[in-house]
């Protein structure tokens, strides 16, 4: 089992000047939700996600090798990047990266050799609940370790895409989920093969057939800023009442969710998201301070999907993250009747009338 040790760069074979990479990476959507986390970004229980395919964020990466040694150790310039967001530079944005860059300094010590230009945009909303964070920060690591593997072409695939979510999940907890995989399993579990809090691992079992393509309409209820960052609400779980009961329960529905995944029971499955996805909500509308992120049309949208589900017996649910907007989950074989009941009935109750028709992808991609 790899420990934090096992990702310190101490290589340099080879010297590497200029150049630049691109990936793109995807959003995720958990159906066992992490909510709390302990140090290092390390999740107070374990999660299970459908990695997207259409909501991704795409990165450019160019880097130049500084050119003198004071320049290098110069503590006030470490890390030296220029940041774009979909082409205009994002001076809001830095922070985060500079933060990102000094929980990462001491795996990748290369990075304060070189001048960086993160050239970045997204297929989706920026900061509307679709886990933009998530896809940034995958794509990021994706690209920081294709410098490393130029630096040390001897490391592995499998290194690569372990170090490359060890790296994702320090920028974002959930960012490990967008890195490889259909479906991708963070934080450790006795139940699954390999799982770790470190990084995510593909879901090492057979997927049921009525799990291929699944398909995730997303309604856009509320495209404007969430109420409350992923980081506040995380730690709020720290002296929560009802804390510890949440992370057995989530024990619980993983190896709850295992099983159908496997099995293939969409009743089953049905039942263990959208429970999950109102827990994720109680437990902020009983944490101090308390939030209510849902919005009105939020739960005209809930009811509606479960009206139709019990007047159709398609097995349609919902997930939520922490925002107003849904995720509308179903099977490939009654994506047209889905489809048109969400132009019907669902549509008015988004932002603009928007929504994104996806799918479960694969992972990162290299361009």
């Amino acid at each position: 089992m790899l420990s934090e040790k096992d990702f310190i760069y101490t290589s340099n074979n080879s010297e590497i000047t200029n150049g630049f990479f691109e990936w793109t990476a995807p959003s995720n959507i958990a159906l066992v939700k992490y909510w709390g986390k302990k140090e290092h970004q390390i999740p107070a229980n374990p999660s299970i996600s459908f990695t997207l395919n259409h909501c991704k964020t795409i990165t450019k990466l160019s880097f130049e090798k500084k050119n003198t040694s004071s320049e290098i150790s110069d503590s006030k310039s470490i890390f030296s990047f220029d940041l774009l967001f979909e082409g205009n530079s994002k001076e809001e944005f830095k922070p985060k990266i500079q933060k990102f860059f000094e929980r990462i300094e001491v795996y990748c010590p290369y990075l304060k050799e070189y001048h960086f230009t993160i050239d970045t945009k997204n297929t989706f909303p920026h900061s509307s609940g679709i886990a933009s964070s998530a896809s940034g920060m995958a794509a990021l690591a994706m690209n920081i370790m294709s410098l490393e593997k130029a630096l040390n072409p001897t490391i592995t695939n499998d290194f690569f895409y372990q170090k490359a979510s060890f790296l994702a999940r320090l920028g974002s907890g959930s960012a490990c989920r967008s890195v490889k995989g259909n479906i991708v399993v963070w934080g450790k579990h006795d139940e699954i093969k390999e799982s770790s809090d470190l990084f995510g691992v593909a879901f090492s079992s057979e997927v049921h057939s009525n799990f291929k393509n699944y398909q995730d309409t997303i309604l856009l209820v509320d495209k404007g800023e969430k109420q409350v960052s992923s980081t506040v609400g995380h730690d709020l779980m720290h002296n929560h009442p009802f804390a510890l009961q949440r992370f057995s329960q989530a024990h619980h529905n993983l190896s709850a969710m295992k099983s159908v995944l496997e099995n293939g029971n969409l009743d089953d499955f049905v039942k263990i998201v959208e429970s999950e996805a109102l827990t994720l909500h109680a437990m902020m509308m009983t944490s101090m301070p308390y939030f209510i992120l849902m919005k009105p049309n939020t739960l005209e949208i809930i009811n509606k999907i479960w009206n139709y589900r019990n007047r159709t017996k398609i097995p349609v649910c919902f997930t939520l993250d922490a925002g107003a907007n849904v995720h509308v989950l179903y099977p490939e074989n009654v994506r047209v009747e889905t489809l048109q009941f969400i132009k019907d009935e669902l549509v008015g109750y988004c932002q603009n009338g928007q929504y994104i028709c996806d799918e479960i992808g694969l992972g990162s991609q290299k361009l």
